[in-house]
């Protein structure tokens, strides 16, 4: 199977208890399971059962923000995109770097569009 074009993708909301009232029984309906509950941290992740790997999440934050990651192949596509993304005029959000929060080998870096949307590339092998 290719390795899909996102890893995950996220919408973020003011009122993120309203979100999850609203998105749950969408989400069941459609399938997916919450595999990812940071309610801590203001994310819920929700995936197919089968485990394919891409996600969407709802998270608190700044409302019609939106987050996205691209997945790539290699600890050094993820510097190329920050470099590049940098270069193009995006913001610093997080050089590339380990996130063991989010996994023991999720390497990623992260950059605000000049929308102000968080884009991210990883590479978690």
């Amino acid at each position: 199977m290719p390795k899909p074009l996102f890893a995950h993708y996220a919408v973020y909301f003011d009122d993120l208890d309203a979100a999850k009232k609203f998105y749950d029984p969408i989400v069941k309906q459609l399938g997916l399971k919450l595999t990812h509950d940071y309610g801590e941290h203001g994310y819920y992740g929700y995936s197919r059962p089968e485990g394919f790997p891409a996600e969407f999440g709802i998270a608190k934050g700044k409302a019609g923000m939106n987050h996205f990651a691209f997945a790539v192949d290699s600890e050094e596509e993820v510097k190329k995109f920050y470099e590049t993304a940098i270069a193009a005029g995006g913001k610093d959000n997080g050089a590339p770097g380990l996130r063991t929060q989010y996994g023991p080998n999720y390497y990623a870096a992260f950059v605000y569009d000049p929308e102000g949307n968080n884009v991210e590339a990883v590479y978690s092998p």
